[in-house]
């Protein structure tokens, strides 16, 4: 995957001259474009992510046959290769139509064309919403930018990133690689689009109030005339789970409802609450 990678449009030019064989100069020919590491673009300059790196983010986001995976400013088109090289469809957005184009011609060469497409767009007025896995190589201030349309994606979607983090909302995993291709930017951060569970929810037995900070949660349960925090409360996707007054909770979140089991020295059972005011 490739940083952000909008570099302006170059036209180089070559004339053959062969000096006795019998060929006469003409008019220059278009030699085929090249990126070059530093070049500069819309938002940053390019510098391409390690092949090794790529596999690893691919790896950390599980990208299946099943996925569609965006990848954000996608430079020569080496992570959607990579990813379609997986069996999942892909796309890349980028801001260079140079790249568009390289990239175009890396997955023919790759027979990955069915699979692999590229667009030439502007990340801030693109429509991503549609990805299950999401790639990028950004710098933090465009990560910010990114952040509330990201955050309103489905939740369960998978956000991973070279090097750069997305400011106060901490990631879910992050591993770094040595060796291999990868000298520098060798870093990957995977973060899972979590549900948004903040308000007032109804239960047959109370009430369960809950704060949202990202993926994690905390509030109250209320049952009975008697008001308990909530501790150890955390989303992943849909998934939700939270401890109250020695009482574990998990289930999942599905709109404007949640249900699943609780596990306490008494045994096992269900739960299930309505969601009833949002904040």
């Amino acid at each position: 995957m490739d940083a952000a990678h909008f570099i302006r449009r170059a036209l180089l030019g070559v004339t053959l001259v062969v000096a006795g064989c019998g060929i006469v100069p003409g008019h220059a020919a278009a030699a085929e474009f090249q990126p070059q590491v530093g070049q500069e673009g819309k938002d940053v300059i390019w510098v391409p992510t390690a092949q090794a790196l790529v596999d690893k983010m691919l790896d950390m986001a599980k990208v299946t046959p099943k996925d569609y995976v965006i990848d954000l400013g996608s430079g020569d088109g080496r992570t959607v290769i990579t990813a379609a090289k997986r069996g999942a469809r892909a796309m890349g957005i980028e801001y260079n139509p140079d790249m568009v184009e390289l990239s175009k011609r890396n997955a023919a060469k790759e027979r990955v064309s069915d699979k692999a497409t590229f667009v030439k767009a502007d990340l801030f007025e693109s429509d991503f919403s549609q990805a299950t896995v999401i790639t990028m190589f950004l710098l933090p201030d465009i990560n910010l930018k990114l952040r509330p349309k990201i955050l309103d994606m489905k939740p369960g979607t998978r956000i991973v990133s070279n090097s750069f983090d997305m400011g106060d909302w901490a990631d879910d995993e992050t591993a770094k690689i040595t060796g291999g291709d990868c000298s520098y930017y060798c870093t990957a951060h995977l973060w899972i689009v979590q549900a948004k569970v903040e308000g007032m929810w109804r239960m047959p037995e109370g009430e369960l109030e809950l704060q949202q900070k990202y993926q994690l949660i905390s509030g109250t349960l209320k049952s009975g005339g008697s008001s308990t925090q909530i501790t150890n409360g955390r989303l992943h996707g849909d998934e939700i789970s939270f401890t109250a007054d020695g009482v574990q909770y998990t289930g999942r979140v599905n709109g404007n409802a949640m249900e699943g089991t609780v596990k306490s020295g008494a045994g096992n059972g269900k739960w299930s609450a309505t969601l009833a005011a949002k904040p």
